[in-house]
């Protein structure tokens, strides 16, 4: 397989790197037992990696420890509802029914919605695209160029893919606290190609259920918010539904997991302790080639700082905990 990487929009990939060395948001990890590769899928743009347009970048490995990159896997066209400029948030590629599917959140800020009355904030289109491949190295192609998956008038994010015990597609995703105050995780069920949704969505939970999440405050917002962000579903050894997610608790970033107490993805959804704090968060979860658990995160929150950290986990069967930090791997 060749790298997909354009001359016009080249990210000039190096070997040799380290997880230290590569500036990282929201990361995704697929672990392919065929080419004995690890991918490292991340959000780019013109800041991190010199490319004249957002998009999505992959890093590979063999070990977890020596890394190559980035290379171009996919970046915003011209002529499609997203601005090529204004971001390509939370990456995660799935394998379904024999292609790839990339899931990105990407923006339009020029294309204004209605404020919202609870937040004095601009509200925009923002939501979670579908792109297809026949390779883990790309490129993706937008499955639908006029819109984001979840109906346009929604300011939602960070998408993942879940199939339910029917063998039926949905999109699981955060909506904005933009709109909310109080953000939500929310499902909907997708169209067999994966191109859109196939119906209203489902409510799932909101973030102040968390009894830890003491809320954030924002500049020229007035009373307390509440964040959802970064959420992946895993089934335990247990059969118990867990879902990772983010949110904040004083000030700071914080990966989370909850569970669903009827084990289906509509619950009800119980809020568990946190796993990671110290401005931590956005992860999932994937196993090593030797079968072990492993949580990938970014830490801090900002960019450009922000870099991958790995954390081994235990299946504990009605939920996931931390065994060590992986600071070998992470520096």
């Amino acid at each position: 397989m060749n790298i997909y990487n354009e001359a016009s929009d080249t990210a000039h990939p190096k070997q040799g790197l380290r997880l230290s060395d590569i500036p990282a948001h929201d990361p995704f990890v697929v672990a392919d037992r065929e080419s004995g590769t690890y991918y490292l899928y991340t959000g780019s743009g013109p800041q991190l990696h010199g490319m004249k347009r957002c998009g999505v970048v992959t890093y590979k490995s063999a070990d977890l420890r020596h890394w190559e990159g980035p290379y171009v896997v996919f970046t915003v066209p011209d002529g499609v509802w997203a601005n090529p400029r204004h971001g390509a948030w939370a990456p995660e590629v799935h394998a379904y029914k024999g292609s790839y599917y990339l899931l990105v959140t990407l923006h339009n800020n020029d294309r204004r919605l209605p404020d919202s009355p609870l937040i004095p904030m601009p509200n925009h289109w923002r939501g979670t695209a579908v792109a297809v491949s026949s390779s883990l190295e790309g490129p993706f192609e937008l499955l639908q160029p006029d819109g984001p998956a979840v109906h346009s008038s929604l300011m939602t994010l960070d998408g993942t893919l879940y199939i339910d015990e029917e063998g039926r597609p949905w999109m699981v995703y955060c909506h904005e606290w933009i709109q909310m105050r109080d953000g939500t995780v929310e499902a909907v069920p997708l169209r067999a190609d994966l191109s859109r949704a196939a119906g209203e969505p489902v409510h799932l939970f909101q973030a102040s259920e968390a009894s830890w999440d003491t809320a954030e405050r924002t500049p020229g917002v007035e009373g307390s918010i509440y964040v959802t962000d970064g959420c992946q579903l895993y089934r335990t050894r247990g059969g118990h539904l867990v879902m990772l997610w983010s949110s904040y608790d004083q000030g700071q970033y914080v990966q989370t997991q909850a569970r669903s107490v009827s084990g289906s993805l509509k619950g009800p959804w119980e809020q568990l302790e946190p796993l990671v704090r110290g401005d931590s968060g956005h992860g999932m979860l994937f196993r090593t080639f030797e079968g072990t658990w492993m949580l990938i995160l970014h830490q801090p929150f900002p960019m450009p700082d922000s870099r991958c950290k790995l954390y081994e986990m235990e299946d504990a069967g009605d939920r996931f905990r931390v065994v060590a930090a992986r600071e070998d791997l992470h520096g």
